[in-house]
């Protein structure tokens, strides 16, 4: 899977959603301009030491991200879709979309891109979730989907056995 993130400023959850990248194999890609430097320390403290096994990409603009990314299947999530994230079908490949945190993804963009608008159900009077947590509920949306190929499925104690 692909996690794509069009203009993030919020360095802390840029982090978080690079750990969940690494923890489930997909792929991280940043749109730019982004509201931080990549070095910044609440960056790296959110995405811990798994920082440097992230595979990341980086674009100047959304049209840099199309050319590079020539047929991607780009699903777009915002609050202003029409349909939840649950009545889609994910396929591996394919690459989710989430705007920056103080408006989204720009509606020029999502305009062009009405069938692949995707959103997450909330009460009416909540703007949004945060964005790392929104990533996170879409992104194993679609790995359930797919089986949670390659991810491990079953835990082991540290101490103890299971019975």
């Amino acid at each position: 899977m692909h996690i794509v993130l069009h203009q993030p400023e919020i360095p802390a959850n840029t982090g978080n959603i690079g750990r969940t990248c690494v923890a489930t194999g997909s792929s991280l890609h940043l749109i730019e301009p982004l509201g931080f430097r990549l070095g910044e320390k609440e960056l790296r403290r959110a995405g811990m030491d798994y920082w440097e096994k992230l595979d990341l990409h980086r674009y100047m603009n959304f049209r840099e991200f199309q050319e590079k990314n020539p047929g991607a299947r780009i699903w777009m999530a915002t609050t202003k879709a029409r349909r939840a994230y649950d009545q889609v079908r994910f396929s591996p490949e394919d690459f989710i979309m989430f705007g920056k945190e103080s408006a989204g993804i720009p509606e020029e963009i999502l305009v062009e891109h009405e069938e692949s608008c995707i959103r997450i159900p909330m009460l009416p009077e909540i703007r949004s979730l945060n964005l790392s947590n929104s990533v996170a509920v879409v992104l194993y949306e679609a790995l359930r989907q797919n089986g949670f190929a390659g991810l491990e499925q079953e835990g082991e104690l540290h101490r103890l056995r299971w019975q």
